[in-house]
């Protein structure tokens, strides 16, 4: 070292304060010691306002049960690594963050308090939420292409035509099936500006296309343009709409048809979905991601969407505001 050069406990100092991660020190009684640049900006509270406070300023009541663990674990010279929880800052808020705890031995070596540095995860935690939708997302999605690709089969089957044309028949409804569900693929909010506008009438025949054989589904009214960041949510709430009918509504019989018909009034966008000489609807209560995720995508749009089940088929009627669907 050289000479009349900084001691290392000012350079541990100095580390410590220019450190991003909070890093706190607490006695034995859990009474903040020390508290860094870093910690103020995690938990909004100056150096002033902590020192000699209780750690469990930080600490929610509904967490405060953790405390007397860590305080535990430390007084058996424990180390806890990578606990993950959440603190409040002094707004009141609450932050997720990944917890690194270390005892603090005095000359003697025996145990005085602990060590805390505290790093803010609220970003990792939104994107393993947002991947877990995903995924959820693309389970719901294989599931329903597997099925709905097997109604296909099943109705090419029935078919009186020759094995070569049945063969197109299913050839084409499943090329029609696989575009429909490049409109249902949720598009990153990078990319949304990209996509370009497109009729809500094509997004709607795109939907339905693998059903549309025999002339049992009717598609008319008016064309209201879809754009970029409005047109995955509209596709993702069509195609709940058919595979619900594919499945349990008039399009999982052979006599079964389906009217949609578009118009707008007073700067809202209606579409009705009227499903006709189909099975009577079931009462049987279907609430799963599919409904959950139909919420978040109604939601999403500023929509409204209503529910009658009649004896002949399901009618809906969305309702989405011109603005929110052009955007």
């Amino acid at each position: 070292m050289a000479e009349n050069g900084p001691e290392p406990r000012d350079w541990l100092a100095a580390i410590i304060q220019g450190s991003d991660d909070a890093i706190i020190s607490k006695d034995l009684n859990g009474i903040i010691q020390t508290w860094n640049d870093g910690a103020s900006r995690l938990f909004g509270y100056s150096a002033d306002e902590v020192l000699g406070k209780p750690i469990t300023i930080l600490i929610p009541e509904d967490r405060l049960d953790e405390e007397p663990v860590i305080l535990s674990r430390i007084q058996r010279g424990e180390r806890v690594d990578h606990f993950e929880t959440r603190r409040r800052r002094k707004d009141a808020t609450l932050v997720d963050i990944s917890l690194v705890i270390s005892p603090i031995r005095n000359a003697k070596g025996d145990i005085v308090g602990a060590s805390k540095i505290a790093r803010d995860i609220t970003e990792r935690r939104l994107a393993q939420e947002r991947q877990e939708l995903l995924m959820g997302e693309m389970r719901h999605r294989v599931k329903n292409l597997f099925t709905l690709a097997s109604a296909i089969v099943s109705i090419g089957a029935r078919s009186p035509e020759n094995v070569d044309d049945v063969l197109r028949t299913i050839q084409s409804r499943l090329t029609s099936l696989a575009r429909a569900h490049e409109l249902t693929m949720t598009v990153e909010p990078e990319e949304q500006s990209r996509v370009s506008e497109t009729g809500l009438l094509a997004v709607i025949g795109t939907i339905l296309d693998p059903y549309t054989s025999g002339g049992r589904i009717k598609i008319a009214g008016e064309d209201p343009q879809v754009g970029g960041k409005a047109i995955s949510n509209i596709a993702l709430i069509l195609h709940e709409l058919a595979t619900n009918a594919a499945k349990y509504g008039s399009l999982s019989v052979p006599e079964g048809c389906l009217d949609v018909r578009v118009w707008s009034e007073d700067d809202v966008a209606h579409l009705s979905w009227i499903e006709k000489n189909g099975p009577e609807p079931s009462l049987v209560d279907r609430e799963g991601f599919g409904s959950r995720l139909e919420r978040g995508l109604v939601n999403a749009l500023g929509a409204e969407i209503q529910r009658d089940w009649q004896p002949s088929g399901l009618s809906v009627l969305l309702s989405i505001p011109l603005a929110n669907l052009r955007s």
